[in-house]
């Protein structure tokens, strides 16, 4: 069992590359100027998909523009819209052109992680030693969900270190009643019993948690 030919197989095309980013561009720019249009939440049922795209990926190359045929009439229609202005859930609207064309130069690159991590913290006005300059640090993650499970994991870590790691049922998490529930969803996953996460309800003029 050998390699494909050198000329079958070019994932990376600089000639089609040229020819195939103007069109994804033109595709996403159309997306955004007529998003309004869609209904914010999908109509669709769940699985929908499955009736949908063939049953394994395709043996053979498709044109670009037949794929985005495929995302236009089949996978739009069972998003959420979250950067439509009609979206008022959870989340703000988070697109932009700069964070577009960072993730098409990370796609090509990968990304200077530990300046972007050092920038972030300061602009979040974070301790020095935070940073990878003062011996701290970070990561980037792939979503909001991802970042919170890392951090009760690292807090969990920090916490059993002192107390011993039998004492995990004596952990106990503190959070608002404005707190996104994807805090009491992580809190399960890095096993904190469901009985010790306590939530606030007294906060103040800014939604923080009062002390007092």
């Amino acid at each position: 069992m050998g390699s494909l030919p050198v000329s079958t197989f070019k994932p990376l095309d600089i000639k089609a590359l040229l020819e195939e980013i103007p069109v994804m561009a033109a595709f996403i720019a159309d997306y955004y100027k007529d998003i309004e249009t869609y209904p914010v939440r999908s109509h669709v049922e769940p699985g929908y998909l499955h009736r949908l795209l063939p049953y394994s990926a395709p043996g053979f190359p498709e044109l670009l523009t037949t794929i985005l045929d495929d995302v236009r009439n089949d996978i739009l229609p069972g998003l959420t819209h979250w950067q439509s202005p009609k979206f008022f859930a959870y989340f703000q609207t988070n697109a932009s052109n700069p964070g577009i064309l960072g993730e098409m130069l990370c796609a090509a690159l990968n990304v200077p992680r530990p300046n972007s991590m050092d920038w972030m913290a300061k602009f979040l006005r974070l301790p020095r030693e935070f940073t990878f300059a003062g011996g701290g640090g970070g990561v980037i993650h792939g979503s909001t969900c991802e970042a919170v499970v890392c951090t009760m994991a690292a807090a969990r870590d920090a916490a059993l270190a002192r107390i011993g790691f039998e004492g995990i049922t004596r952990l106990v998490i503190y959070a608002s009643d404005q707190t996104h529930f994807t805090f009491q969803k992580a809190s399960k996953l890095v096993g904190i019993p469901p009985a010790n996460f306590r939530v606030i309800t007294e906060i103040d003029q800014n939604l923080y948690i009062r002390n007092d």
